[in-house]
C-alpha cells in the first residue's frame, strides 16, 4: 500500500483545480502517493470538472460545507495511509517535491509533522516566500504567529538563507502544505472543527507539541502558494478571524493562570489594533476586532481542560516578544 495521502480539500474552486491540481498530479510520485480531492459541497462546477477534466483522480463528496477544519477530519477518517498532506488547493508543485517530507519523516519518528519552503506563485521568476508559512512558522509569547521569511506584513525574497544546515524546529507547519502522521493526527482529534477557517493548523501543530513531538521544516522541499485564495490580507473577515482564532488559541493551549494574563496583554495589544484600523479609516477592519473580541467570549466556554505546562518554551525563538523586536530592535533573524 502506498504510504501517503495527498488531499486536496475544495470548496467552490473549480478554477484552482484547473490551474492547479495538474500539477499536483504530475509532479507527485505516484509509488509512494495518491492524490485524492475532497470536495466540500460545491455549489459551482467543480464536481463537473473533477468529472469530466480529472477523471482518474479519487474523489470524496460531502455533503455540504465543512469548513477547513473539518472537512479535512472528514477526509482522513476516510483514508487509510501512514501520512497525510493536507495541500490547499491553490498551491502549485514542482518535481520531487514530496520525497523529501516522506524521507525526513521517515527518519525522524519523533518528528509528527514537517512543511517545504512555501513561496509565492508569481508570473515572474522572483522567488519570494508566501505570507501563510514561508519558511517555518513561530509564535511569540503574546501569541502573535509569524515565520522565517514573514514577519507580518514584511516578506523576504528566498535566497537560500534557510537552507543550510538540517531541518530545524519550528513550533508550527503551514496548512497550506502540511505532511502529518495520519495516527497522530486522529489520536489528536484531527484539526479543531470550532476553528472553522484560520489558525487551525498552529492550534493542531500546539496540540502536536503538547503530544512530545516536533515539527520541523524541511527546506529541501519547496511548493508554489497563491495565497488569498479564499480571503485577500487586510479583508474585514479574514481580520475577524484572525482575531477570534487567535484569542481561543491561546485561551485553549496556555495553562489556565497564564492564559488570562496572556489574554490581558492581547487585549491592550488588541485596543491598539482597533484605534490603528481607526486612524487609516479602515472602520470594516475596526469592526471586525470588536466582533472577534465578542464572539471569542461566547465560544471559550467550550475549553475546561488546559494543559499544565507551556510548550512554547521549548523553542528560545518563542520567547521573543516580535512587536518590540521587530519595529524597535529592528531584529530580522528568529
Amino acid at each position: 500500500m502506498k504510504k501517503v495521502a495527498v488531499i486536496i480539500l475544495n470548496w467552490n474552486g473549480s478554477k484552482l483545480l484547473r490551474r492547479y491540481l495538474h500539477s499536483v498530479i504530475e509532479n507527485t510520485n505516484a509509488e509512494i502517493a495518491d492524490v485524492i480531492v475532497a470536495d466540500n459541497g460545491s455549489t459551482d462546477e467543480s464536481r463537473d470538472v473533477l468529472n469530466c477534466e480529472f477523471a482518474g483522480v479519487e474523489t470524496l463528496l460531502f455533503t455540504e460545507n465543512y469548513g477547513f477544519a473539518e472537512g479535512y477530519n472528514r477526509a482522513i477518517e476516510q483514508t487509510h495511509y501512514e501520512y497525510t498532506v493536507l495541500l490547499n488547493s491553490d498551491v502549485r508543485t514542482p518535481k520531487g517535491w514530496l520525497e523529501p517530507l516522506l524521507e525526513f519523516m521517515e527518519k525522524h519518528p519523533q518528528v509528527g509533522a514537517v512543511q517545504p519552503k512555501l513561496l509565492q506563485d508569481r508570473d515572474d521568476d522572483k522567488m519570494m516566500f508566501e505570507y501563510a508559512g514561508a519558511a517555518g512558522g513561530f509564535i511569540d509569547r503574546n501569541g502573535f504567529p509569524f515565520c522565517r521569511g514573514r514577519i507580518f506584513g514584511a516578506i523576504e525574497e528566498d535566497k537560500g538563507q534557510y537552507d543550510s544546515g538540517d531541518p530545524i524546529s519550528i513550533f508550527w507547519a503551514t496548512g497550506a502544505c502540511l505532511m502529518v502522521r495520519s495516527e497522530l493526527y486522529l489520536r489528536l482529534g484531527g484539526l479543531d472543527p470550532r476553528f472553522f477557517a484560520h489558525m487551525e493548523e498552529i492550534d493542531l501543530c500546539w496540540r502536536i507539541r503538547r503530544e512530545g513531538y516536533d515539527i520541523c521544516a524541511v527546506t529541501a522541499s519547496h511548493v508554489f502558494h497563491l495565497g488569498g485564495g479564499s480571503l485577500p490580507q487586510g479583508n474585514p473577515r479574514k481580520v475577524y478571524l484572525n482575531f477570534r482564532y487567535n484569542l481561543l488559541l491561546l485561551h485553549k493551549n496556555l495553562p489556565q493562570k497564564e492564559g488570562r494574563r496572556k489574554l490581558f496583554v492581547r487585549r491592550l495589544y488588541d485596543t491598539l489594533a482597533f484605534f490603528a484600523e481607526l486612524a487609516k479609516f479602515h472602520f470594516g477592519g475596526a469592526k471586525a476586532i470588536l466582533r472577534a473580541h465578542r464572539d471569542f467570549r461566547k465560544m471559550r466556554g467550550a475549553y475546561t481542560d488546559f494543559p499544565s505546562r507551556d510548550v512554547r518554551d521549548e523553542l528560545p525563538a518563542c520567547r521573543c516578544n516580535i512587536i518590540v523586536d521587530y519595529y524597535l530592535r529592528h531584529r530580522r533573524v528568529f
